[in-house]
């Protein structure tokens, strides 16, 4: 475990960084991100590794958003899928505690670790990238944020210094789209009804009701004796409004609430430490903050702090947890609490797609599919507890889905990206792309975009998906959700490429807390299927056989003859192909993830 000492000079070290920037004013980068949230970090490290100077500005002295400044170290979600920048980050994490099972100390995810642990690894990943630097403890000048004849410009605020950047493509790396409003990108907030998304389960009318925050802690064990801990009782405190939080104090029948011990251990992490991150009667708290000023917004983050900090005083008093008490060693905070809080939801901007609940529940009834930059696997999961007039919508279990690239790009401006929560969902979808790999990988997907717009010298929105997607599957992410096969496996890119395509689909499985989506690499396809699958690509083609014999190299050397295509090598063989052994050979001879161009809306270009 780190000590106090390392996460001060960490935090020096950042700011210091940041600082060196005095002689830089008036500096031009390729790419500049405005926010170092989960996917604005990944959407720089992004950029900087395809050789963009970049730079990412952020308010508080960590990388990373609600990974480790908002204290939500618990992962959510995407467990079978390491893509990209999670996996590496996930790797880092099980190298410096000891390997995977060290990071399952609580039961609500099977990775868990202290934030600042993981703040660190960011600021290593960050510090890698010759090409990135790092404004932290640094602001934005909504005001002075403009776009003209091809440029952003922007003022930067690092302490009482003043530093003008500008720079060719922006990206919005906020929790809450601030960067899309403040330069007029249209968007949603709340809950769309059920005439503009076509959900059936959305509500017949609309409202602006977004997701409950948290003001999340992080206690530590003291151990028994030691009383310099335990908070003061915090002022309007009353043990009334944490009572059925767990079961030991709880008198309403009618509520099926978890025992104190098991809240207790739902987000325990490394060190002796517990995340306190509690829907249920906890430190949940409602604000409309999309249309909050500033000095509103911390004012309700201030309240959002005061309801936390009584229910630790309920943790501790009530039901005894005395030898708990707010890490000291944590966060650089004088009050030991987290630098923001987590936000759940906030803008949804109008993007060049929208992907609903009903693409994620028929991925292959839309096209939407081809265009996937990022995956996902949690299910639906909304927090409205602390609104009473939240509707009650009744979520669907849903499979693993594709985040379409589409989803990240404004209709309404040329040169802007989306790299967090922000990006063009509905609100129901939103429930299940808001978890934190999703959200690195969209920050990843928003990087590479960017970099490959200005090594074009074109619109985001003119950058060939494919283009995006290969650059993706370089650097280990996936395209759509495989439960059953990952980056190790040696026929994954070709799985990936040729499910893209739409000649491997997926079978979808809701399942727990983990959705699945099988392409079972191992079993044979028959004729007929793969057939039926190319002759959406190919409706010209007369087959001249189908049945629904097992495909042998044989077979599929008919079948590419009736293509009118050779193949890459002799195909003699009697046997059935696996899968996973078709996709390859479909890769390497017919080419169409690379030849075939895709549009946003995920249509061929035929």
């Amino acid at each position: 475990m780190m000590s106090k000492t390392w996460v001060f000079i960490g935090v020096v070290f950042i700011f210091l960084t940041s600082c060196d920037q005095g002689s830089h004013e008036g500096t031009h980068y390729d790419v500049l991100v405005l926010g170092g949230g989960t996917g604005g970090t990944a959407a720089a490290i992004a950029a900087a590794q395809m050789g963009m100077q970049t730079a990412v500005v952020e308010p508080t002295a960590w990388l990373g958003g609600m990974l480790t400044a908002a204290g939500v170290s618990a992962i959510d979600g995407n467990h079978h899928m390491p893509a990209g920048l999670w996996g590496r980050f996930r790797q880092a994490l099980r190298d410096h505690y000891g390997g995977a099972q060290a990071l399952a100390t609580g039961w609500v995810s099977h990775t868990q670790f202290e934030p600042h642990i993981g703040a660190r690894i960011l600021s290593d990943f960050a510090a890698a990238e010759e090409s990135l630097m790092v404004f932290a403890e640094a602001s934005w000048s909504w005001e002075t944020l403009q776009y003209d004849e091809g440029i952003w410009s922007v003022d930067l605020l690092l302490g009482a210094e003043t530093h003008s950047v500008t720079a060719e493509i922006l990206i919005d790396g906020t929790d809450l789209g601030d960067v899309a409003a403040a330069v007029g990108c249209g968007y949603d907030y709340g809950m769309e009804s059920r005439s503009v998304t076509g959900e059936q389960m959305a509500p017949e009318v609309a409202n602006t009701i977004i997701q409950d925050f948290t003001y999340a802690a992080v206690l530590k064990d003291f151990g028994k004796g030691h009383g310099d801990h335990l908070l003061s009782e915090p002022k309007g405190y009353e043990a009334e409004e944490f009572l059925c939080a767990c079961d030991s104090l709880c008198q309403d029948p009618s509520l099926q609430v978890h025992p104190c011990a098991t809240m207790m251990s739902y987000a325990k992490l490394p060190g002796d430490k517990y995340m306190i991150n509690w829907p249920l009667q906890g430190n949940d708290y409602y604000a409309d903050l999309v249309m909050a000023t500033w000095t509103e917004r911390d004012r309700l983050y201030e309240e959002a702090k005061q309801k936390t900090l009584r229910f630790i005083y309920f943790i501790q008093h009530e039901l005894g947890y005395r030898h708990l008490g707010l890490a000291d060693d944590e966060f650089p905070s004088e009050d030991r609490l987290p630098l923001i809080p987590y936000h759940r939801e906030g803008r949804r901007i109008h993007g060049e797609v929208r992907l609903t609940v009903n693409e994620i529940l028929q991925p292959y009834a839309n096209d939407l599919y081809r265009t996937g930059i990022a995956v996902g696997d949690y299910p639906i999961d909304h927090h409205h507890a602390e609104h009473p007039d939240a509707p009650e919508i009744d979520f669907p279990p849903v499979p693993s889905f594709s985040i379409p690239m589409g989803a990240l790009i404004p209709v309404d401006h040329p040169a802007l990206i989306m790299a967090d929560k922000a990006i063009s969902v509905s609100n129901i979808a939103n429930g299940s792309t808001r978890l934190q790999p999703v959200v690195l990988q969209i920050g990843t997907a928003a990087g590479f975009l960017a970099a490959h717009a200005v090594q074009m010298k074109v619109a985001p929105s003119a950058v060939p998906v494919r283009t995006v997607q290969a650059t993706i599957l370089e650097h280990q992410g996936y395209l759509v959700p495989s439960y059953d096969v990952d980056p190790r496996h040696q026929a994954f890119a070709a799985i990936q490429k040729t499910a893209a395509v739409g000649l491997l689909k997926g079978r979808g499985e809701p399942y727990a807390w983990a959705n699945r989506t099988w392409y079972d690499p191992d079993s044979t396809m028959h004729r007929e299927e793969l057939q039926a699958s190319l002759a959406l690509l190919y409706p010209k083609v007369d087959f001249t056989s189908s049945s629904r014999t097992p495909v042998t190299e044989t077979i599929l050397g008919h079948i590419f003859s009736d293509l009118g295509i050779e193949s890459v090598g002799p195909l003699m063989g009697s046997e059935p192909l696996t899968r996973a052994e078709i996709a390859v050979l479909l890769d390497e001879t017919l080419s169409l993830f690379e030849d075939r161009a895709v549009a946003s809306s995920g249509k061929f270009d035929l």
